[in-house]
């Protein structure tokens, strides 16, 4: 086990280890994500390594469950008990887990949609947006909302009724399975442009592989705060013994 007294460091050294500045460092203590600092006689902070495996432990997790979680599953990590702590943390997991599967059901659902034919294209297909809503099995106050977007823009009929065109249907299948996935409206506002274009499923394909690429990136921090988050819990444990 490490020794709690080993390799003091200053706050510049901790901030040098996870990459960050001096005064995110003071932040980061100040928000309860490190414990606080030894101080010195003449008010320098020093800091051991719990800190730095604090610090390495919160960047790890701002990648896989955000800055603002990270933030609180550091806090209670110091402050609380250890099963609170893992329970967060369990949580997060799940939250991934759950945008795993969701992900995979979206490639499956947008590879369908992009082989639907659109050709021979009638007025009478057009859906009602009560019908395209009840279809997709979302409110129709979402479909306004993309509309007011850009997302996906009716056709318009007399006092402003909505018409969507079998068009406009497999453009809101697309963004209904891509928000699914978990995309953000100003990632689909760039991408929708090309997905109205002739290579439509390599289009949508390929931002469903980057959403992939995404959750694996985030699903390997969590595996390296885990790591963190051990020596964490080890040093804590002795600190406790000595008292």
């Amino acid at each position: 086990m490490e020794n709690l007294k080993s390799q003091f460091r200053r706050t510049v050294d901790i901030a040098r280890c996870a990459g960050y500045s001096v005064q995110q460092v003071r932040n980061l203590e100040r928000d309860g994500v490190l414990p606080p600092a030894v101080r010195t006689a003449t008010g320098h902070r020093v800091y051991g390594e719990m800190h730095r495996h604090s610090v390495l432990a919160y960047r790890a997790l701002a990648v896989g469950a955000g800055p603002t979680e990270a933030k609180r599953i550091l806090r209670v990590f110091h402050s609380g008990p250890i099963s609170a702590a893992l329970a967060l943390l369990d949580a997060a997991h799940a939250r991934l887990h759950t945008e795993r599967i969701e992900l995979g059901h979206a490639k499956q659902a947008a590879a369908a949609i992009s082989l639907e034919p659109i050709d021979d294209v009638r007025s009478s297909d057009s859906m009602s947006i009560a019908e395209l809503a009840d279809a997709l099995g979302i409110r129709t106050s979402t479909l306004r909302h993309w509309d007011a977007e850009g997302l996906v823009i009716p056709e318009r009929g007399r006092q402003g009724v909505r018409h969507y065109t079998p068009n406009q249907v497999r453009d809101a299948r697309i963004v209904h399975q891509l928000r699914k996935a978990g995309y953000p409206l100003a990632h689909l506002r760039a991408v929708l442009p090309e997905l109205r274009h002739a290579h439509r499923s390599d289009d949508v394909q390929s931002a469903l592989a980057a959403r992939d690429a995404s959750i694996t990136a985030r699903a390997t921090a969590f595996l390296d705060a885990a790591a963190e988050l051990r020596a964490v819990v080890s040093l804590s444990a002795a600190l406790e013994s000595t008292i």
